[in-house]
């Protein structure tokens, strides 16, 4: 994490594009929230929906319901009554979320203190929060405040840092508590509004508007992991955007804003947000087990070709060694005192397929495999002595990896 200053002094030295970790949320389709709402289903399989129940989501309901007994549309354009409607709908479930860490500074790597500042949304009446994980990666400290200005110290409940997904906790009195109505974002349109909240700056549950720009966008979360159904939109989000939700024109959570793409540390019209039914399927298990549990190749290095991606390195026993899978052929002979290893890669397989699925970058290989879980069964297609041979592998269970930052994102 880092402050404003130290982000903007970054992207001017900095070169080239840089992608500012920012965050938000996606939204569903359908008519506005003055026309007749869609329906938004529960989180987990059979969370109860009710807006007293513990569920990640409560149903929508008609438009006298959703709206406070304060809002009136006397004197408001139909446009403007819906945008006060969506944000009287979903502003006391967008919390703000501040962070301490450490980082070492100078040629002595000192540590130094170091804040920071994100959304977030409150997922049920139990105190669980959706964010981004760069918010809070590293955080020594995390405080959410909710919409009635009281704060709360919270804790990491479980994080997919593949994904920039993170689930925190906080103690809160349930009446406190809020929770977003989800939508989903199958089947979203280019030119849909958009209405993204969070805390820009520091400024609490601000509301900003704008639209659809694109869909299905690839963003780089880590290196050779992509994100390909990222929403592009052009709503202001800037640097404390991230984690906060985005939603439609119901007010329903759509996505999570998580970047923009900028010179500066600001917003240039240009902002990513990571779809809810992808967070739909990682929330249940950061909340169950802390992490995703994803499938294991045992490939832990390949190399790209013309032809594919040549394997470079099988973990020891693994299940890719274990199902055939070939390495480079390693020889070993001894002149005098010293062991001389020969290396011939050329022997290595080129996986060209898997699951009948053609690819020719890491990135597309490893989205298969993230979305496998272990004891599943995938069939690799290898070049092999210049034929093609079809291999199945039963996947193993995942060994947690530190995550590692993509060069050139900064985060805020």
């Amino acid at each position: 994490m880092r402050n404003f200053v130290t982000c903007f002094a970054a992207a001017v030295l900095g070169s080239g594009l840089t992608f500012w970790m920012v965050g938000s949320g996606v939204f569903d389709g359908g008519s506005p929230l003055m026309a007749q709402p869609s329906a938004g289903g529960p989180l987990l399989p059979g969370a109860p929906s009710g807006a007293g129940g513990a569920g990640f989501a409560q149903t929508p309901q008609s438009v006298p319901q959703a709206l406070s007994p304060q809002f009136r549309t006397d004197g408001l354009t139909p446009d403007e009554a819906v945008n006060v409607a969506v944000y009287e709908r979903a502003n006391r479930s967008v919390v703000n979320i501040s962070t301490l860490s450490v980082r070492p500074e100078g040629w002595l790597l000192m540590p130094v203190p170091s804040e920071g500042n994100g959304s977030g949304s409150v997922l049920d009446k139990s105190g669980h929060i959706l964010t981004n994980y760069h918010v809070v990666a590293d955080a020594r400290n995390v405080v959410v405040t909710l919409y009635d200005e009281e704060s709360y110290p919270a804790t990491l409940v479980g994080a997919d840092a593949v994904n920039d997904i993170a689930v925190i906790k906080i103690d809160a009195p349930p009446e406190s508590l809020v929770p977003i109505t989800l939508g989903e974002s199958d089947h979203l349109r280019v030119g849909q509004r958009v209405f993204a909240l969070g805390n820009p700056f520091g400024l609490d549950r601000t509301m900003s508007m704008g639209i659809i720009s694109s869909l299905n966008r690839s963003l780089e979360i880590q290196e050779n992991w992509v994100i390909k159904s990222i929403i592009q939109i052009d709503a202001s989000i800037n640097p404390g955007n991230s984690g906060g939700p985005l939603l439609d024109s119901h007010g329903h959570l759509i996505g999570m804003n998580t970047a923009i793409a900028s010179r500066v540390a600001q917003s240039a019209g240009i902002g990513f947000a990571i779809p809810i039914n992808l967070i739909r399927r990682v929330v249940p298990e950061l909340i169950q087990h802390g992490r995703v549990i994803r499938g294991d190749i045992g490939i832990t290095h390949v190399t790209v070709t013309e032809d594919g991606l040549r394997v470079a390195r099988l973990k020891e026993g693994g299940p890719a060694e274990r199902a055939g899978i070939r390495g480079p052929q390693v020889t070993r002979s001894r002149r005098g005192p010293f062991v001389v290893e020969k290396i011939d890669r050329s022997k290595a397989d080129v996986i060209i397929a898997i699951d009948g699925q053609k690819v020719t970058v890491a990135s597309e290989f490893l989205s298969v495999i993230e979305s496998k879980k272990p004891g599943d069964v995938v069939t690799l297609t290898v070049l092999r002595d210049g034929r093609e041979v079809d291999v199945p592998v039963r996947l193993g269970g995942e060994e947690e990896v530190a995550p590692r930052p993509r060069t050139g994102d900064i985060p805020i």
